[in-house]
C-alpha cells in the first residue's frame, strides 16, 4: 500500500521512544503497538476480506545514521524470548500477530540506545498471480479490498483514515506492462503506478508484463 502512515497507509504515524541499556531495553508493550496500529482489527477480519493483503510495520529511526541491521527487536514474555523478523533494507517487517502476546506481560525490546526515537507506521502490499500474464480485476480490485479493510480497522475514526488510490508495481529493472491496448513503462525508479479503472474492472482485460514485479505496493497517492 504505499505506506500506511505516510508511513503510507493507515493510521497516524506513531513516534515511539526506542530505549535500551547497553544492548537491550523495553521499547513498547506488544499489545499497545498492535492496538495502536489496529493490527488486531485487521486479523479479526474474515480471511476472505484480507486474502490479497499483506501488512507490514515500518520502524524508521529519526537518527539517519542507523541502518536496518542496527534495529533488533525481540518479543519477551516472562522467560520466553522470540526474535522478531529482521528489518528489510527499507526498515520494514511483517510483525507476527500472536493472540497469546495480547496482554500486559509481553514487551518488545529494542537494541537502540535510550532516548532514540523512531517513526512507526504501516505499509501494505497485495499478492499478484504467478507468471507475467494476469487478468485485471483480481489484481486491481485489491485497492477496494484494502479500503474496506481500512474502514473496518479504523472504526469510528474511518473518516480520518487514508484512502488507497493505486498499486505501485516495483521491478528490478526497466519493464513494460500492457493492459488491453494501453502500454505502461517503468519510471526512473523502475516502478509503474496504476489506478483502478471502473470500466476495466468490469471488462477484466488481460495484463501482460515484460518482467515479473518483486512487489505490488498499495499506495494512497
Amino acid at each position: 500500500m504505499k505506506k500506511l502512515a505516510r508511513p503510507t497507509l493507515l493510521l497516524p504515524m506513531l513516534l515511539l521512544s526506542l530505549s535500551a541499556h547497553a544492548s537491550e531495553r523495553v521499547w513498547v508493550p506488544y499489545k499497545k503497538l498492535v492496538e495502536q496500529l489496529r493490527l488486531d482489527k485487521f486479523y479479526a477480519l474474515p480471511a476472505a476480506e484480507r486474502d490479497r493483503l499483506q501488512l507490514y510495520i515500518t520502524v524508521k529511526p529519526e537518527n539517519k545514521s542507523y541502518k536496518p541491521s542496527d534495529v533488533v527487536l525481540t518479543a519477551v514474555k516472562g522467560t520466553e524470548r522470540q526474535a522478531l523478523p529482521a528489518l528489510s533494507p527499507d526498515f520494514r517487517m511483517a510483525l507476527p500477530f500472536n493472540p497469546a502476546w495480547m496482554n500486559d506481560d509481553t514487551r518488545i525490546m529494542t537494541s537502540l540506545p535510550k532516548g532514540e526515537k523512531s517513526a512507526v507506521g504501516l505499509e501494505a502490499t497485495t499478492t499478484v498471480p504467478e507468471g507475467t500474464q494476469w487478468t485485471y480485476t483480481p489484481v486491481m480490485d485489491s485497492v477496494q479490498q484494502m479500503n474496506q479493510a481500512i474502514k473496518k480497522m479504523a472504526g469510528a475514526l474511518s473518516m480520518f483514515a487514508p484512502t488507497i488510490k493505486s498499486i505501485v508495481f516495483k521491478f528490478a529493472k526497466p519493464a513494460q506492462l500492457t493492459v488491453g491496448s494501453q502500454v505502461f513503462n517503468t519510471d526512473t525508479k523502475n516502478q509503474i503506478k496504476l489506478k483502478p479503472d471502473s470500466a476495466l474492472l468490469k471488462d477484466n482485460p488481460a495484463m501482460v508484463l515484460s518482467e515479473r514485479p518483486f512487489e505490488a505496493e498499495l499506495s494512497d497517492e
